[in-house]
């Protein structure tokens, strides 16, 4: 969602390397294009004003007159000051306490609530805690068979709520229905309206006088801009948060919701939501978020999701086969079904850094990296178990047959099996090389 953002500043940033040096003339210009690319991704015009104010004072101040590099000093201080503004540190859920622990989740309708509980059930299991799912929205009769569904999709319980039931009576069950089978949290899905009324405001105010919440959090779209951020405001004011679950962060979206909602509110972001799938909930680590608006990548979120992707024994039966040139095309295509368990390859590409950067240059004629995959899970799917094993008895007759089966022409599947054949040759290199001979063969290779 911050493509264009990451875009912007990448820009602002290379013209300040062109001058080598960071004069009150060249910041005020950088300045500008910063001040220029927060309003244009949709950030509050008052957090804006704050941003701009903090960098001019330390980017002039003594940290860079004394740094040897200005300019990477100038990143440094965006980079902290984009941080702060998102609230600094991570925030987790403190999930102890007399249970259930209830954790109430507020907002606009389509703002993704329901879907969020479902996640966030699915994430506090992950964590050892037994969650019971409540759906309390009894404006939407959908919401409630939808959240059934999906409690059976996570594997977790959810209270039977029927249609017409007032709210009132549905949280005074739930919590009975959990202090008797022993769930440790309570997640209660309320109900939302198109936009903030009283009636909404009113029905909420019971629930949480009702159920007393250890957390009340609001569940914001931040496709919605600056919106998202007035009905925090709102929310905040009349209801009172704890915090704030971000939904449909991957979206095509500006980021300034993100960038806005903690300094307009105070209330910290909890959570950021990626996608519809159920796993798709991730702590909220603003310094991790800054980085990559930098175009610095997130190589700390990387190694999280390679670690639950990758399986220890299954990573260390592969190193030892690529120490010893034993790697298959059979043991390729394990690997590139465990990196599409770790989700979007642009994403994840995108958290390597200088790799987001990289990708734009190649525009939208560039390669697409899932497409990739798929063309190349399907050639090797087109070849028998030997020739998987043993890729030289691949002769042109049977070239052309895996072409036509996996949907690909014959120069496409000879240009695979080259890169293959090239990517096995260095292994053998690397595995007899000491850490000096691995430099010598990267210089020598073009693009490293």
């Amino acid at each position: 969602m911050f493509d264009s953002l990451e875009a912007r500043l990448s820009e602002t940033v290379k013209k300040l390397r062109g001058h080598g040096t960071l004069t009150e003339a060249n910041l005020q210009d950088a300045l500008r294009d910063v001040r220029l690319s927060l309003l244009e991704a949709d950030v509050h015009f008052k957090v804006v004003k704050d941003f701009i104010a903090e960098v001019k004072s330390r980017s002039l101040g003594r940290e860079v007159s004394a740094s040897l590099n200005p300019t990477q000093e100038f990143v440094r201080i965006v980079s902290e000051e984009l941080t702060k503004t998102m609230g600094e540190h991570a925030v987790d859920l403190d999930l102890t306490g007399r249970p259930p622990v209830v954790i109430l989740l507020m907002g606009l309708q389509g703002s993704g609530k329901t879907t969020t509980s479902a996640k966030l059930a699915q994430w506090i299991k992950q964590r050892g805690k037994k969650p019971l799912l409540v759906p309390a929205d009894v404006q939407r009769p959908a919401a409630i068979a939808q959240l059934k569904t999906l409690a059976q999709q996570v594997g977790v319980d959810v209270f039977d709520t029927q249609s017409g039931t007032p709210v009132s009576s549905i949280v005074e069950g739930a919590l009975s229905d959990a202090k008797r089978r022993g769930h440790e949290v309570m997640i209660v899905d309320t109900a939302g309206r198109l936009q903030i009324d009283l009636e909404l405001m009113e029905e909420l105010r019971e629930a949480k006088a009702a159920l007393e919440p250890k957390y009340s959090l609001l569940v914001v779209d931040s496709m919605t801009g600056q919106d998202a951020v007035n009905v925090a405001g709102e929310f905040k004011a009349q209801i009172g948060i704890d915090g704030v679950v971000m939904t449909k962060l991957d979206g095509d979206a500006r980021g300034g919701a993100a960038l806005s909602v903690r300094a307009v509110t105070g209330a910290p972001i909890f959570f950021a939501g990626i996608g519809e799938k159920m796993d798709g909930l991730e702590v909220f680590h603003p310094s991790r978020v800054a980085q990559r608006i930098l175009g610095m990548g997130d190589v700390m979120g990387l190694i999280e999701k390679t670690q639950k992707a990758y399986d220890e024994k299954q990573a260390r039966q592969m190193a030892r086969k690529m120490k010893t040139a034993e790697f298959s095309l059979e043991d390729f295509r394990e690997q590139m079904g465990m990196m599409r368990k770790m989700g979007d390859m642009k994403e994840i590409l995108g958290m390597i850094p200088g790799m987001s950067q990289a990708m734009k240059k190649l525009g939208a004629g560039g390669p697409d990296p899932d497409r990739e995959m798929r063309r190349i899970e399907a050639m090797i799917g087109s070849m028998t178990p030997h020739e998987r094993a043993r890729p030289e008895v691949l002769n042109g007759s049977r070239r052309k047959r895996i072409a036509g089966g996996s949907g690909t022409t014959v120069a496409e599947v000879n240009s695979f099996l080259k890169r293959f054949k090239d990517a096995q040759r260095m292994m053998k290199k690397l595995s007899k090389m000491g850490p000096g001979g691995l430099k010598g063969l990267m210089r020598g290779m073009p693009g490293f």
